[in-house]
């Protein structure tokens, strides 16, 4: 059984931003941030490799979010700037199939 643990979701402006938190207990594998809005199917937001040295983003996200982790604290993080709109949704990380419970991110314009 894989644990994880998100945190850092809330409410914000437009043009703001937000740090979410993923806690994981499964070393050595990529993990990825996804979310899902309302009504829309599960999709890929960011992906960083077990040493960090590679990351993929989403074209939508590509230049405002940045995903990193410390592999030390067993933490990875989304670091989200120039929210929109459109990026309302409930954010989970993922990693083998596993997911966690979620966090709520609302973006008001």
């Amino acid at each position: 059984q894989v644990r994880l643990v998100e945190s850092g979701g809330g409410s914000v402006q437009s043009g703001g931003s937000l740090r979410l938190s993923c806690q994981f207990d499964l070393d050595d594998y990529a993990i990825g941030w996804f979310r899902q809005a309302p009504g829309k199917e599960r999709e890929a937001v960011a992906t960083i490799s077990p040493s960090a040295t590679a990351t993929n983003y989403a074209d939508s996200v590509r230049g405002r979010f940045t995903i990193s982790r410390d592999n030390a604290k067993k933490t990875v993080y989304l670091q989200m700037n120039s929210l929109k709109a459109e990026d309302t949704a409930v954010y989970y990380c993922g990693v083998l199939g596993y997911w966690g419970q979620g966090t709520q991110v609302t973006v008001s314009s």
